[in-house]
């Protein structure tokens, strides 16, 4: 089994946590085939952080399977944008950290 950790992301939690339960239980092979063609930003950075994983543990990846999956939150960042009447209002800009394991697939007995 081996893992690849992605930190600190300016990409919001709940936006990649959609795409990261996709691919978990995939053959990483297939997981990456099938990011590549979706339109989201966290679909392009999940799929590195895959094959950063495959590639530490010097797998290919046809032998194995995304394991799990995680998107935690990062921290936050505060900024204002000024409104009427010299008030402003807050914006936050959420980050997000990406944890993959990979593990060898069980071979199929025929």
């Amino acid at each position: 089994m081996s893992k690849a950790i992605l930190k600190f992301i300016r990409l919001s939690p709940t936006k990649a946590r959609l795409i990261a339960r996709e691919v978990q239980g995939m053959n990483a092979e297939l997981a990456m085939a099938s990011l590549e063609f979706m339109p989201n930003k966290g679909a392009k950075i999940i799929s590195k952080v895959i094959a950063s994983a495959v590639s530490n543990g010097g797998f290919e990846p046809q032998e194995v399977v995304v394991a799990s999956c995680r998107v935690d939150a990062g921290p936050v960042l505060k900024r204002f944008m000024p409104r009427a009447r010299g008030s402003a209002s807050g914006i936050r800009k959420p980050t997000s950290h990406v944890f993959v394991e990979v593990a060898k697939a069980a071979k199929k007995e025929d």
